[in-house]
């Protein structure tokens, strides 16, 4: 078999601030970083953000392979992998002068990567952005360009909604359910051969109904019940499936996905407060993405009225759980003394950088705002007895760089699906009011 053509992959700035370790997922064909990406990511390297912390491990990555040949034809970055190099500005192309402005770094890159084309081939030259724009703007002077989709869900419409209707089950398997110790056999017959664990089932055969879960230890349906968390009660079975997953202590890791008014944040949270007493924290966080993706630094006052707006529904959901519960004396929750003596911490996501996460229940809102990476950070930091539990809408995008298929909670739920320590329930009813459903379904 002959040996296939090496494509040269041309790197834009924000797809090494997506993936630090981008260079390496290339299948083997060269990479490319133009002079002016190295001088946008030193303008990077301060900060705690996650995007800081890319441009410093790049950099860092980088150094290690430096030598002349990095400028000069190349260097191998391993076995079956390509060649990096680094590719230095130059005179800017007439093409690209009648359409675009020499001043601009996007167009100083993208310059760099139509001469490259141009001394190779523009079959095998392919220019990698994140930004949608720049993409445009390649293609319209004939050069190929991409987004970087090594980390995407690769069928959005086909990922996993954590339950299932299942209709056609026996009705004596549905009775077990309801007999002590509220479990049932599956029968034996190829169709149910192929549940996932912690999978939550909506079983019916004619007039029996109820909610079971696949249990991933014994193979067999747990019996789900309606219970009430901090004075919420379960509006439809599929929230009745997110209480049970988030008061499971063997399942640490639960995300929450749905449309807005579906109660995500909600659920989680009442959970959180009724299952306080087994951890020494509730930690809520969320991304701040900044409006016209600056800083918050370029908002107006001190660091708290910068922060209000973007903590400000976390601490909507906490004032709907205290009224619920101060209804009934026994569950009243005072939230204020919870946040005083810090039993309870709203912060943004990027100030929880550094800090220890054992024995915490670890709230993640709007995680459909986050990288893959950013998602792999936050778990991969989980201690001893700590339980993360990601919100959000995957078709609800606010970064500029992120879609539904390449955010990081899509990434982490096609990623996790099936493992025993990890469960995922999609929140399909709006449950806020019936204006609120219809806005959602028809604006």
């Amino acid at each position: 078999m002959a040996n296939r053509k090496k494509k040269n992959f041309v790197l834009d700035t924000n797809v090494i601030l997506h993936d630090s370790s981008c260079f390496y997922n290339f299948d083997g064909h060269n990479v490319v970083i133009p002079i002016m990406v190295i001088e946008e990511l030193d303008s990077f390297k301060r900060g705690k953000e996650t995007i800081h912390c890319n441009a410093r491990e790049f950099l860092r990555e980088l150094d290690t392979l430096s030598g002349d040949k990095l400028f000069n034809g190349g260097i191998s970055i391993g076995a079956g992998k390509g060649k990096v190099s680094i590719h230095l500005g130059c005179e800017f192309h007439e093409k690209l002068k009648l359409n675009f402005s020499i001043g601009k770094s996007d167009h100083q890159i993208l310059n760099v990567a139509y001469h490259i084309a141009e001394n190779t081939s523009f079959e095998q030259t392919i220019f990698v952005t994140k930004d949608v724009n720049l993409r445009m703007k390649a293609k319209s002077i004939g050069l190929k360009s991409e987004d970087y989709t090594s980390d995407h869900v690769k069928n959005i419409a086909e990922i996993y909604k954590g339950c299932r209707l299942l209709e056609g089950l026996p009705s004596e398997t549905i009775e077990q359910l309801y007999q002590s110790p509220f479990e049932a056999e599956l029968p034996e017959d190829e169709q149910y051969n192929n549940f996932i664990p912690n999978e939550y089932l909506i079983m019916k055969n004619g007039s029996k109904s109820g909610l079971g879960v696949f249990a991933p230890g014994n193979g067999k349906i747990r019996r789900v019940e309606s219970r009430f968390c901090s004075g919420i009660r379960p509006r439809n079975a599929e929230q009745s499936f997110a209480f049970d997953a988030l008061m499971n202590c063997d399942i640490p890791l639960v995300t929450l996905s749905g449309k807005a008014g579906t109660g995500k944040t909600l659920l989680a949270l009442a959970a959180a407060l009724e299952s306080k007493k087994y951890y020494r924290q509730i930690l809520l966080a969320r991304p701040a993405v900044p409006l016209s993706n600056k800083d918050i630094g370029y908002l107006p006052g001190d660091i708290k009225s910068k922060l209000d707006p973007y903590m400000q529904p976390l601490f909507d959901n906490l004032s709907v759980i205290e009224n619920r519960s101060n209804s009934d004396i026994n569950r009243k929750i005072q939230t204020r003394e919870l946040l005083d003596s810090e039993k309870i911490v709203i912060t943004p996501l990027s100030y929880i950088r550094g800090r220890s996460i054992v024995k915490v229940f670890f709230i993640v809102d709007e995680a459909q705002n986050l990288t893959p990476h950013e998602v792999k950070t936050i778990i991969t930091r989980a201690g001893e007895g700590t339980k993360i539990v990601l919100t959000g809408d995957i078709f609800q995008i606010d970064h500029p760089y992120l879609d539904s298929q390449s955010n990081g909670l899509s990434y982490l739920i096609e990623r996790m699906k099936g493992q025993k320590l990890y469960a995922h329930v999609n929140l399909e009813k709006g449950e806020r009011s019936e204006l609120s459903e219809l806005a959602i379904s028809l604006l």
